[in-house]
């Protein structure tokens, strides 16, 4: 489990180190900061995916660690929310929705800084931090499937078949970035890296998990998926010749290079295929679906205004 970073990640280590899961540490406190809260939902999140060596296998469904995993979540959606300025879209007219707002993104370009200026030992650590959701990469979407009406579930399929490797345990999108990490030097393990996250990093997966956990919120995670696959491609390119400027070509430069077309195909498919359709199977999701794109762009976008910052910084 991750290391803790104040008095409510240390319950929630203690908590779900603990064999028999009694009640004799007491309610969980109050989180010392939002780093603190990030580090205790990630940890509590990923009872749902891998799990942990050192936590019991029990913990996920423990009655006092779902009430503050349901704090937690309920924090971090309330201050999505609060950020968002709010649509009303015509269901019909999603997917150019979803167009406008990738095209009025301003937000800083972290692929632009490898690309053009980004030193070895930045790209590396880009890469530890990105290696938090590229280890799982398409997992936290496979939740939204079964939620999903006939047509949304179909080309979402169709999407997630490509991501998985098309049945090839060896091109699957996760291993192929595992490979590249060990390519360039890092480790690869599933969230060997968790300890150096960022706080912006921690949010930015919680949400993803969040989103993917609670079918209400369906819309928004599929809204999400659209935002991420339609900024994708061309960000893409420019890590491919960065890398390749760094030496650091290889499995890593492959497995971007694999998205440079991949993501191409998916963004039509995100935009039209899924949420388009979803909206229109499901009027009320409209608005959700433009919550979670617009929440994907803003979390990407201070993310690398907190990760530039401290490379300024030089830290």
């Amino acid at each position: 489990m991750p290391k803790p970073r104040g008095g409510l990640s240390e319950w929630t280590v203690a908590r779900l180190g603990a064999t028999a899961l009694d009640d004799t540490l007491g309610p969980a406190p109050a989180a010392d900061s939002r780093e603190d809260a990030a580090v205790a939902l990630w940890t509590l999140h990923e009872l749902s995916y891998r799990g942990f060596e050192d936590a019991t296998e029990h913990g996920e469904w423990d009655p006092e660690v779902l009430l503050v995993r349901h704090r937690l979540e309920t924090e971090l959606e309330e201050r999505l929310r609060a950020r968002w300025p709010g649509a009303d879209p015509d269901p019909a007219d999603v997917p150019a929705a979803l167009e406008a707002l990738v095209a009025e993104d301003d937000g800083p370009s972290l692929a632009d800084h490898v690309r053009r200026h980004a030193t070895h030992d930045q790209v590396l650590e880009l890469l530890r931090q990105r290696s938090i959701y590229h280890l799982k990469e398409s997992d936290p979407v496979a939740w939204v499937v079964p939620r999903l009406p006939v047509r949304a579930k179909a080309a979402l399929m169709e999407l997630q078949y490509d991501e998985y490797g098309d049945g090839d345990p060896n091109r699957l999108h996760h291993h192929l970035f595992a490979r590249g990490l060990v390519a360039v030097g890092l480790r690869s393990e599933y969230g060997a890296y968790v300890d150096d996250a960022l706080t912006e990093t921690l949010e930015l997966n919680n949400a993803l998990s969040l989103l993917g956990l609670h079918r209400r919120l369906r819309g928004a995670a599929v809204g999400h998926l659209a935002a991420f696959e339609m900024t994708s491609s061309l960000p893409s390119r420019k890590m491919v010749q960065g890398l390749g400027r760094l030496g650091l070509d290889g499995a890593m430069s492959a497995y971007y290079d694999e998205h440079v077309e991949a993501d191409a195909i998916h963004e039509h498919l995100a935009a039209e295929d899924i949420c388009g359709t979803l909206a229109e199977d499901e009027p009320d999701q409209a608005a959700e679906i433009l919550f979670g794109a617009w929440t994907c762009l803003d979390l990407e976008a201070r993310f690398a205004t907190a990760l530039l910052g401290q490379w300024e910084a030089g830290r």
